[in-house]
């Protein structure tokens, strides 16, 4: 690229554009390295699950959030703590649900002061860079409701005054799915509000070998150190814009995402939120992969942990397992927005240099 943009070994001074086009593609570099050091040091500790972590870290990259549907045991919390821990001047906070749990307990509180003789807020632990909320759907449909407004829009209202949340910041609800005395389901606008979910299932034989191994002398968890800073993250959240989408298959994620609208399997289809998300998603994949373009390859990874709980299906069809029933909705969904024809790529590189 350097020896595109300059002729005879530099003789020509660069274009602001051409500048803008160097710098970009120093954040893209940047941003593969770094992702690739976070996915490496997560899996450090969550054995066997790259795919998975893989998917958490494109929540962060997109500035979203992930839910982690799981069974007990599974490393839902210490994917999240790992990732906390991974990442220099992140702070990182944890919030376990409980029944009893109130709003002001997650967004904070003002509390009166005794010397100062005026209310001082304080703040909750929302106000961070990477929330983990245990066991989301053990809390009051209130409590839920509280993060709402700092998932959607960054920012908290208490007693009528507004605060802003730090960036980069990203909520990782854990849920249990099997139980369900002492639980509130999350409704589907909440449900709406994450980015992706994902479930981690069992480790194979070899890594939870490797797990019990690990757990010799105690947590690995306690050796883990950052390996990327803030500053690299909200680099990699602006490489992702910057990613290559060609419109054919622009126009295959809407139709896709259009097609749940026409299943007589789902009762409530995909809203455009879902068709926003899962472009954004398949650039941050693409970024993860090492490529600066996306591939069709991508929309068809991440079609399900993007929009499958963004659907409701119908009383029948949700008594089929939650794989089943996902396997289902991404055939009919293809059957009706069949995968575009390749034609002949189009350099990123020139698109973004026009």
């Amino acid at each position: 690229m350097d020896q595109r943009l300059s002729s005879q070994n530099g003789s020509r001074r660069l274009t602001s554009a051409e500048r803008s086009l160097l710098l970009e593609e120093d954040d893209f570099s940047r941003s593969v390295v770094a992702v690739g050091r976070l996915a490496a040091n997560v899996e450090a500790v969550v054995r066997g699950k790259s795919r998975e972590i893989r998917l958490v870290l494109t929540a962060l990259a997109c500035g979203g959030h992930a839910l982690i549907e799981d069974v007990p045991g599974t490393a839902k919390t210490v994917l999240a703590r790992a990732l906390a821990q991974s990442v220099e001047g992140a702070v990182g906070s944890r919030v376990q649900c409980t029944p009893d749990l109130q709003p002001t307990d997650v967004t904070g509180l003002a509390i009166f002061d005794q010397k100062t003789r005026d209310f001082v807020f304080r703040p909750g632990p929302v106000f961070a860079n990477i929330v983990l909320i245990d066991e989301i759907n053990r809390a009051m449909p209130k409590t839920q409701s509280a993060l709402l407004e700092a998932m959607a829009e960054r920012q908290v209202t208490v007693d009528g005054r507004t605060r802003r949340l730090d960036e980069p910041f990203i909520v990782l609800a854990t849920e249990n799915p099997i139980e369900q005395e002492g639980t509130f389901p999350l409704p589907e606008a909440e449900l709406d509000r994450f980015f992706l979910r994902l479930t981690l299932g069992y480790p194979q034989a070899e890594d939870e070998l490797r797990v019990v191994r690990d757990q010799r002398h105690g947590h690995p968890l306690k050796l883990l150190r950052p390996v990327v800073s803030v500053d690299d993250v909200l680099t990699l959240q602006r490489a992702v814009e910057d990613v290559f989408v060609d419109e054919l298959i622009q126009r295959w994620i809407v139709d896709l995402v259009r097609a749940t609208r026409e299943l007589d399997i789902v009762d409530l289809p995909a809203s455009v939120r879902g068709t926003l998300a899962l472009e954004r998603a398949v650039r941050a994949w693409a970024l993860i992969e090492g490529r600066s373009h996306v591939e069709p390859e991508d929309v068809e990874a991440l079609f399900a942990s993007v929009i499958g709980h963004r659907v409701l299906f119908t009383p029948d069809h949700a008594a089929e397992s939650g794989r089943d029933a996902l396997a289902d909705l991404w055939r009919r969904c293809l059957e009706r927005a069949p995968r575009p024809q390749p034609r002949e790529r189009v350099s990123p590189l020139w698109v973004a240099a026009r």
